[in-house]
């Protein structure tokens, strides 16, 4: 069985273990997390500092970023430096793709999601538990689409982008770069980029360079 490395010991790794035990594709090795100053186990894995990840150099692993901020995920991703194909993508055997789909690595599709024709999803994504992403949306890197949240036809959801629980975005719109879209919300006009924006219909209340991106709503 192929072996495989989480970076991450929170809540959403929780959630990627249970992906990976569910379609038994992988072997978990490791769960690497800097909250670890020294190396120990848990359950016949190892838990150790990101550091750590040195070790299995030699090994042919793959690795996935279980972490729920699209911001600590993008860092993390620039701190490790490592080649495209040692990142795993792991798609829920409940969820629904398009075979004219394509997704990045390092993203995760969650259970009942929908991933319809001709959408494209950029690298290190989450697509959380029963979002729709309609046809032919373009979402980039770094995007997180929360439960629930429907992105309708030819949406585009820039970098980092992070839409709320149960959030609805209509066709043709844009979802600007480090913008969080917040639960419940319905978009019906564009977002700009590093903003907030809440309510139905959404209206933007926040906006800034200096705003903590990736916070989930």
């Amino acid at each position: 069985m192929k072996k495989i490395i989480i970076i991450g010991d929170g809540g959403h790794s929780k959630v990627i273990l249970d992906i990976i035990l569910y379609s038994n594709d992988y072997e978990v090795v490791a769960i690497l997390d800097d909250k670890y100053a020294c190396v120990t186990k848990r359950d016949g894995r190892l838990l150790g500092p990101l550091s750590y990840l040195s070790k299995f150099k030699q090994i042919d692993t793959k690795v996935i970023i279980a972490i729920g901020s699209n911001a600590v995920r993008k860092k993390i991703v620039e701190q490790l430096r490592l080649e495209e194909k040692q990142y795993v993508t792991l798609i829920h055997p409940t969820a629904m793709i398009s075979s004219t789909a394509s997704i990045g690595c390092g993203t995760v599709i969650m259970p009942h999601a929908v991933i319809n024709a001709e959408a494209s999803i950029g690298e290190h994504c989450i697509i959380n538990t029963g979002a729709i992403v309609e046809h032919e949306n373009h979402i980039e890197s770094y995007v997180h689409i929360s439960p629930n949240a429907t992105l309708t036809g030819r949406v585009k959801a820039e970098e980092g982008a992070h839409i709320g629980a149960a959030a609805t975005v209509i066709p043709g719109c844009t979802i600007g770069r480090w913008s969080v879209i917040g639960a419940g919300a319905a978009v019906i006009k564009s977002i700009p980029a590093h903003a907030t924006a809440v309510g139905c219909p959404a209206r933007t209340v926040k906006q800034g360079e200096k705003y903590n991106h990736g916070v989930v709503m």
